[in-house]
């Protein structure tokens, strides 16, 4: 087909003469994609939900000002990213700022801390979703995450439904969150009516 697992059969097909070790080659390809979307996703969209119905008055601004939906997405995603560390493995002896980094030795992207920086983001801790921002949520350059289109498509309708389909929601108590270091999931998300 013209689907994207079937193109990485064909190339894994071509790439790899062991028949075996292609499959299991796409496999876990498929897996990691699959698993990748779906964990940072659901996060993104239930932090977005939560700071959407924490101070009633952000359901009330996005109900009166729709086109800032795509804001807040990209605030929630600056304040409250998915991802809180993004790892990469050296391919060559390089020097990042002024640390020596080695080929093959693992290098740490401290996203979370990165968007809270104050030289970067005026008032950091704050949330604000009329700010104009970039952040690093779905990484950068060559490892820019491929799902990032998706996962924005996503999280705009979801918000844009929720503003127009509910009435206005608040938090019924505070949520849980699952313990972790790289990735931020919510345990539970209890709302009721506003």
């Amino acid at each position: 087909g013209d689907d994207p697992v079937s193109g990485w059969i064909r190339t894994w097909d071509t790439l790899e003469p062991d028949r075996d070790k292609a499959d299991e080659a796409v496999y876990f390809l498929a897996l990691f994609v699959l698993l990748a979307a779906l964990e940072t996703t659901a996060s993104l969209l239930s932090a977005m939900v939560l700071r959407l119905v924490e101070h009633p008055e952000r359901w009330g601004l996005l109900a009166a000002r729709p086109d800032l939906v795509p804001a807040f997405v990209e605030e929630t995603l600056r304040y409250d990213p998915p991802t809180h560390v993004i790892s990469w493995v050296a391919a060559d002896d390089c020097v990042l700022g002024d640390v020596r980094v080695r080929k093959d030795e693992m290098v740490h992207l401290m996203v979370g801390a990165a968007h809270r920086d104050p030289a970067r983001h005026p008032a950091p801790e704050r949330f604000d979703p009329r700010r104009k921002t970039d952040h690093l949520a779905f990484g950068g350059g060559i490892h820019y995450c491929l799902g990032a289109p998706l996962a924005r498509l996503e999280a705009t309708t979801l918000l844009h439904h929720l503003i127009r389909r509910l009435p206005p929601l608040t938090l019924a108590r505070r949520p849980s969150w699952a313990p972790g270091v790289a990735f931020r999931r919510l345990l539970n998300l209890d709302v009721a009516r506003a």
